[in-house]
């Protein structure tokens, strides 16, 4: 989708010529492959930050282990904290491990060790080249998108001020044009319908391959103790929401298929086969 608006935007003011901008438009990805713009990219879009001087005393020994045991240079990946209480580590851009202050501050080094090495699971398998990319080219998609349901909004509330009769008739139009431009571009139409089951499905074989990439360093029972923490901050959250009269709904069959993570139960049971001590 976003290159059909790139492409016709560009042909449609251009001509012929805008697809020089096409073309610039596809070689801009490149730059996700420039370190600097990667950490810019890890600051501006993600709010990670340079450890300070006690963080980087802690955190590079750690991290150190984990790349010697994966046979990598540890001043391959660029380390950085992001300031917040979740338990929580990202593999971002191509080169950047990225670990919660909590997890830093909270984890033991094996908990930590282990975090981290399903972070570098995240690229060694490329899935941060990946993702940094798909978040890229899908920009156009996504500010056209979001502009659409902004100007739909807006027409909405102003003639739901004048009356019913205009509201339903800008939703009747509305739902037409939908229709027609469905039926013209169903080749478009339906893979982005299928697309975000699609996403969260490779998402959620990512993170099983990222703890496969952990159990294989090693790491099996020192994650497998992280998720029972996860899973035991979790159920905590939820006891507390029920102790204060808050609902706490269920996630149901769509949520899951549209999650990118998988669930507790199913990575744990993963991990099982590399728990057990060959004899």
């Amino acid at each position: 989708m976003s290159f059909l608006l790139v492409a016709s935007l560009s042909l449609g003011i251009m001509g012929n010529i805008g697809w020089l901008v096409v073309l610039g438009w596809l070689a801009s990805g490149a730059l996700v492959f420039h370190r600097p713009t990667e950490l810019a990219f890890a600051r501006h879009v993600l709010g990670l930050r340079t450890p300070l001087v006690e963080e980087r005393s802690r955190l590079e020994p750690v991290w150190r282990e984990v790349t010697a045991r994966a046979g990598i240079e540890a001043h391959t990946y660029e380390l950085m904290v992001e300031n917040s209480n979740d338990l929580n580590a990202m593999a971002a851009a191509g080169h950047v491990v990225g670990v919660t202050t909590y997890s830093l501050n909270s984890l033991p080094s094996s908990k930590l060790g282990a975090v981290l090495a399903h972070e570098l699971g995240h690229h060694i398998g490329g899935h941060s080249w990946a993702g940094l990319l798909g978040h890229w080219y899908s920009l156009p998609g996504r500010l056209v998108w979001n502009l659409a349901r902004r100007v739909t909004r807006g027409v909405l509330s102003h003639t739901r001020r004048v009356s019913l009769l205009a509201t339903g008739m800008i939703l009747f139009c509305l739902g037409g044009y939908a229709l027609v431009i469905a039926a013209a571009l169903w080749f478009v139409v339906i893979p982005l319908m299928a697309a975000p089951y699609v996403l969260a499905f490779l998402g959620r074989r990512a993170e099983l391959r990222a703890d496969q990439q952990a159990a294989a360093l090693g790491f099996a029972p020192m994650l497998t103790e992280v998720l029972h923490d996860m899973e035991a901050r979790e159920a905590a959250e939820r006891a507390h929401a029920v102790a204060t009269g808050r609902k706490v709904p269920r996630p149901g069959r769509l949520a899951l298929l549209l999650s990118n993570h998988p669930d507790h139960y199913t990575r744990l049971r993963a991990l099982e086969p590399h728990l057990t001590v060959p004899r």
